[in-house]
């Protein structure tokens, strides 16, 4: 169980807090109202909040794309009939879902897809402070949307929950710079690629400077928010520029500590993908269709891929990590 006192009295700049609010709160397009709203009724009163994040927060619209969203309840009993969704969950959070939704628009029928995990708020804060592995801290250090919070109490919990996350982010990933000055595309070009490379995941290699030219102007605010929280790691210069503050020791340490992230996340990649073979509806077709997206490598789906999704994906994973496609 999350010790939610203590979570919220670690310290969290309140400026860094109004930003991460700030930032979840902006517009977005209608069409992924349209989602949220189906999954409100998949979870009814067990569903305290909806956060948005990933490509099509980035591309402002849907398209063809497959949303990603987290659907936050208040207990995992609550949140299914079935009983092992919820051992599920709990052993290993989140569980992913697939979603379509189909709708008139401009006297069309238009089908809006999306991926949704599920986790509680208990793991979701501990998951954006406390957890070794980024997966839930690295995510939502990023900009999000919050869509749906079930009152004022949920909204502030989630917006220190998302503050926590960036103060989490870069204290985890700034000692890998070593004692240096550095910019603020430096400094999230480092953490991004540092993530993402704890899980299995089919990005290019220049993901994680195209996603910080994105949004840098995001990421510049977020910075300056989070440093006074980080002032054993980090002193602010002039001309939005850095100093690292660790010393030749710190940083082997912290290297130790990602080497041993990235064996943890491959771990977890694979339970996470075993565990999304049953909860996951077609997700041989997603994951094959996420992976030339992302990477421009096709993937065939054979007969027996299908027939033994979970052997046969360990197959077809080994090939890719061979390859260099999933690192």
């Amino acid at each position: 169980m999350t010790d939610h006192a203590s979570i919220i009295n670690r310290y969290v700049p309140d400026d860094l807090v109004a930003e991460m609010a700030a930032l979840s709160s902006k517009a977005v397009s209608a069409d992924f109202l349209i989602l949220v709203e189906e999954l409100k009724s998949r979870f009814g009163s067990s569903l305290e909040a909806i956060l948005l994040y990933g490509s099509c927060l980035r591309s402002h619209e849907i398209g063809d794309g497959v949303v990603d969203f987290y659907a936050v309840v208040d207990s995992y009993s609550n949140a299914y009939p079935e009983r092992y969704l919820g051992y599920f969950n709990a052993w290993l959070p989140p569980n992913v879902f697939y979603l379509e939704v189909s709708t008139q628009k401009n006297q069309q029928e238009k089908t809006f897809r999306a991926k949704y995990a599920v986790v509680s708020m208990a793991d979701f804060e501990q998951g954006t402070w406390r957890w070794f592995h980024p997966y839930l801290w690295a995510r939502f250090a990023q900009p999000s949307r919050l869509l749906y919070a079930r009152d004022d109490t949920v909204r502030k919990r989630i917006y220190n929950a998302l503050a926590h996350a960036v103060v989490r982010f870069l204290e985890s990933s700034l000692p890998v710079l070593g004692p240096s000055v550095v910019n603020v595309e430096a400094i999230w070009i480092n953490g991004l690629s540092q993530t993402y490379a704890a899980e299995l995941r089919p990005e290019r290699a220049t993901r994680a400077q195209q996603l910080t030219e994105i949004n840098l102007d995001d990421y510049t605010r977020l910075t300056a928010h989070a440093a006074p929280a980080l002032v054993e790691k980090l002193e602010i210069l002039a001309d939005g520029h850095y100093r690292c503050l660790v010393d030749a020791a710190g940083r082997r340490n912290s290297l130790w500590r990602w080497r041993l992230r990235r064996w943890q996340g491959k771990l977890l990649s694979v339970l996470r993908l075993t565990k999304a073979a049953f909860t996951f509806s077609d997700s041989i077709s997603y994951a094959a269709w996420k992976i030339e997206r992302h990477t421009g490598v096709r993937v065939e789906i054979t007969p027996m891929l299908r027939r033994h999704p979970v052997l046969w994906g360990f197959k077809v994973s080994w090939q890719l990590l061979r390859r260099g496609v999933m690192r």
